[in-house]
């Protein structure tokens, strides 16, 4: 099966329909004020017009309450929604029932002790993305460019779906599936020019490098 794109930050309609011409399967908006790529609910409106059909929108949280996601989804029409902070499993598994809403769990990978609570995850939430802890003094917990070893998520069998995030670009995606195997990647900050600004270039090198890299692995 192809690999999955996800394409995470976007504030611009033009790159949001770019992502979908290129074939991205899920279209990342970010909630989160201290983050340069966050957005209110009425742009995220206007970009979600863009959203085709072929592709799922994605709405990133950082611990919200329950009172902020259902305001959230009241004015965005989201079908997935990636919590990003330090929610519990019981959180997870809360808010999917409460909202009827898929929910994606980020979990932050340093070591293999980072890895220690994927099967908690993994029994609440609909699908799990691995990313790089983000630095210690970080005001926002993604999309800063950073890779963790790979290595970690060597043989990941997991029951549902994953996702690869942390400093993918178009240069290292290709080891990076080789490594891990994984049947989704996320990008943010490896197709931009700035935080928040996606590059059109950067994109069309990232989908053309997941091509290459399925075709290799087919052969």
């Amino acid at each position: 099966m192809p690999t999955r794109v996800k394409i995470c930050g976007l504030t611009e309609p033009e790159r949001v329909e770019q992502a979908g011409r290129l074939g991205a399967a899920y279209l990342g908006f970010v909630f989160y004020p201290p983050s340069p790529r966050a957005l209110d609910p009425a742009r995220a409106r206007e970009l979600l017009a863009a959203v085709p059909e072929t592709a799922e929108a994605v709405g990133l949280l950082v611990d919200a309450s329950n009172h902020e996601i259902e305001t959230l989804l009241e004015a965005v029409p989201l079908d997935l929604l990636q919590l990003h902070g330090y929610e519990s499993p019981e959180r997870v598994a809360e808010i999917g029932l409460r909202f009827g809403c898929r929910v994606i769990k980020a979990l932050r990978v340093e070591t293999a002790d980072d890895l220690a609570t994927v099967a908690a995850y993994a029994a609440t939430a609909d699908m799990i993305l691995f990313d790089a802890k983000p630095p210690r003094d970080a005001a926002w917990p993604g999309g800063h460019g950073l890779p963790f070893d790979w290595r970690l998520l060597e043989g990941m069998g997991l029951a549902r779906p994953w996702l690869l995030a942390g400093g993918l670009d178009a240069g290292n995606v290709a080891a990076a599936l080789a490594l891990t195997g994984a049947p989704i990647v996320d990008v943010s900050s490896g197709v931009e020019s700035r935080p928040g600004v996606k590059n059109p270039d950067r994109l069309d090198a990232f989908f053309a490098a997941v091509t290459r890299a399925d075709e290799d692995s087919a052969r």
